[in-house]
């Protein structure tokens, strides 16, 4: 779903999607005429728009001419390119995939800055604007009957989403959401389904067991294969036409076989994918040539061939190279999980089974200093203990848990946040509400930093921003059961639940919740969290235990931060938590991949820096999102000619100077001295003469 409007004073288009994603074009001599005709690619709405200037956020853009058969890249080296007379569509890369379609010259040039991209014609020009989400509802609903092989079925139509079978698929835009599984007495799916699910011909045979199934899963998915059990069966993939089968580990080594699996296979994608369209300048493609694989060929070849000769390549040839993983869910293998699956391979998820062992050491640290916690003045109010478990952790930057207990290290999901998220998809606003809640004077701190973290962001992304103080038990009920994106709550939270002017309020008292997010930061707020998610919300941030009120402080503080620059919820979390000593006292809950913020910025990036004995510094940007997996990111860092892929590191060595100009011109939370710093907040300590 895509809505869009022009600005009160003419100078640009606001277009937004159903996930808060936001695009802000601008235009000079800006004329909107209204919808506009087809302009042959998939787009969910077209405008018509007349203007001699486009100005689009930084974004990797293609020119296609479509009277020569030829195409046009912008390198990333490159700051222009002048398109000769002719009919063009631009495919630019921004939040919302965008499409530009016009008859004539143009010149296509970076800012100088980076900070966007540049459209100009000689004269007005009337153009038709094309928009496209990036996230998709989900189109259909499976029944399948209560059992393994009834999940199996299930789980061959699943991969019906995916709009390609070629290396294309590894684009998260090509991959839209998979139909929602429900259970019933007889398995029922639309015939479009089916047909589709079923096109390229491979096959994944396993036995009839759920944990199993789960774990396969994402292969079985990506790979768009038809799901076989089979009593006692080696689980094993089947390619037909070339007359081939791969035996597969058994449990329990099947989880590390499969994961091994859909990571080279899904990465060898990707720098084939560079033979389509599509492709770009990557630092890891010289791979190819030292395996000897041609990208032409394989790009072209059917699902069946190009898996057969992904066969052939040992995977100690690739995996040094390999992205790390964004995400991994583990999961009870049981029926009762079943339809939490489609939400988890929407992210391209890799799947677990749960194990976990008990604490050691001072992994939860036992703090007898009692006056500073987040308990209030007299201490009197008693804090909900929670008993945490340590899960053992396999692959993947991210980790979820949807599963039974209290774990840390990973956000604690349930299926009813994932539905809760396609809720909120469908709602219409045209601002993200956020609301600072101050329930005690002593934490005004808090509130006056966090408020101007979001206000400054207000206007970029259409945030209304409002602060409430002191609010009673009532009042707190209303705010939580209206509609808001976010909450951040900043007060107290004992056994009784929200402690007020008037009392406590505990969220089992509510009828409802329509607060999409929120964060409780107050100590022993995980229950209350919980409960929030069960009654309505998508995703939040809470606590184990007690809290010291600077520690709160400064980790609601950089949450506030990172969320409104598109970080999500558990990776803003993961980074915050850095801030403080007892960082693990601090979790989320309900869908930790959900953001806050869509937004028309580029996917979020960290950078680490070291200092070098020679003065010079080590530069690390790593950019990867738990929502989506298979993208690029350019780092405009010193004379880099190389696009990465998300989750591969970018690593650079600097001059003062250089890094100082780095991080001027960036927008990336940035890791140094052992703390959590902003890269603009940053660039004066490196730009001036004394230390760093």
């Amino acid at each position: 779903m895509i809505e869009w409007e022009v600005a009160d004073d003419d100078t640009h288009l606001r277009v937004v999607d159903a996930d808060n994603a936001e695009l802000r074009v601008q235009g000079i001599g800006l004329d909107v005429e209204g919808p506009g005709p087809d302009i042959s690619r998939p787009v969910d709405d077209t405008v018509a728009v007349t203007a001699t200037t486009f100005r689009f956020p930084h974004a990797v853009v293609y020119a296609f001419s479509l009277g020569r058969d030829e195409r046009f890249h912008l390198e990333p080296d490159q700051h222009s390119m002048t398109l000769p007379p002719g009919e063009y569509v631009l495919d630019i890369d921004t939040g919302i995939k965008t499409y530009l379609r016009f008859s004539g010259e143009a010149v296509v040039q970076r800012a100088p800055d980076y900070s966007s991209l540049i459209v100009s014609f000689p004269e007005r020009m009337r153009t038709i604007l094309g928009f496209r989400s990036r996230h998709e509802l989900p189109a259909e609903t499976i029944t399948i009957p209560d059992t393994p092989a009834g999940f199996a079925r299930g789980l061959s139509a699943l991969s019906s989403s995916i709009k390609t079978d070629s290396p294309d698929r590894t684009y998260p835009t090509l991959r839209g959401h998979p139909p929602l599984l429900e259970t019933g007495p007889t398995f029922s799916a639309p015939d479009s389904v089916l047909e589709q699910a079923t096109q390229p011909g491979i096959e994944l045979v396993v036995p009839p067991c759920y944990d199993t199934l789960f774990v396969t899963a994402p292969l079985a998915y990506y790979l768009q294969a038809t799901v076989r059990t089979e009593p006692d069966a080696t689980p094993r993939i089947r390619l037909p036409s070339v007359a081939r089968e791969h035996e597969l580990a058994p449990m329990p080594d099947l989880e590390r076989n499969a994961e091994q699996c859909l990571r080279q296979w899904f990465f060898l994608d990707c720098l084939v994918r560079n033979a389509g369209p599509y492709g770009t300048t990557l630092a890891e493609s010289s791979l190819l040539d030292v395996l000897d694989l041609d990208a032409d060929r394989l790009y072209h070849a059917t699902p069946q061939e190009r898996l057969s000769t992904y066969l052939d390549v040992p995977y100690a040839a690739v995996k040094h190279r390999l992205p790390e993983w964004h995400l991994s869910t583990y999961v009870e293998p049981n029926a009762a999980s079943v339809e939490g699956i489609p939400y988890l391979l929407d992210r391209l998820s890799l799947i677990f089974t749960p194990r976990t062992s008990a604490l050691e050491g001072r992994e939860l640290v036992e703090r007898s200093l009692t006056d500073f916690y987040r308990s209030g003045p007299s201490g009197a109010g008693k804090v909900a203990s929670v008993n945490i478990v340590k899960p053992e952790l396999r692959g993947g930057r991210v980790h979820g848990w949807l599963a039974d207990g209290v774990p840390i290290d990973v956000f604690k999901s349930t299926v009813g946040a994932y539905r809760n998220r396609l809720r909120f998809l469908e709602r219409d606003t045209e601002s993200t509400s956020i609301r600072v809640v101050l329930n005690d004077p002593e934490m005004a701190g808090e509130r006056e930093r966090v408020a101007e973290i979001y206000q400054q962001r207000a206007e970029e992304l259409s945030l209304d921003v409002r602060v409430e103080e002191h609010l009673t038990t009532d009042a707190l009920a209303r705010m939580l059961e209206d509609d808001h994106a976010f909450v951040h709550y900043i007060g107290h939270c004992e056994t009784g639940g929200f402690r007020c002017s008037d009392g406590s309020l505990s969220v089992s008292s509510l009828e409802q919740c329509r607060v999409e997010t929120f964060f409780l930061n107050a100590c022993g707020s995980y229950y209350e969290g919980m409960g929030l998610i069960e009654r309505g919300s998508v995703a939040g941030a809470v606590t184990f235990t007690q809290v010291l009120n600077d520690h709160a402080l400064k980790v609601g503080a950089t949450f506030a931060k990172l969320l409104v620059h598109g970080f999500s919820f558990e990776r803003a979390m993961r980074l915050a938590r850095r801030r403080i000593m007892m960082g693990k006292d601090y979790a989320v809950v309900g869908d930790g991949t959900h953001a806050l913020t869509g937004g028309n910025l580029e996917l979020p990036t960290t950078a680490t820096i070291d200092r070098l004995e020679d003065g010079r510094y080590l530069l690390e940007l790593e950019c990867y999102s738990t929502r989506v997996n298979g993208l690029y990111y350019f780092p405009h860092a010193a004379d880099n000619e190389y696009s990465y892929l998300c989750g591969s590191p970018a690593t650079f060595t600097l001059n003062r100077a250089e890094l100082a100009a780095f991080l001027a011109e960036s927008n990336v939370a940035v890791i140094y001295d052992g703390d959590v710093y902003w890269s603009t907040e940053l660039a004066g300590e490196f730009g001036g003469q004394g230390p760093p």
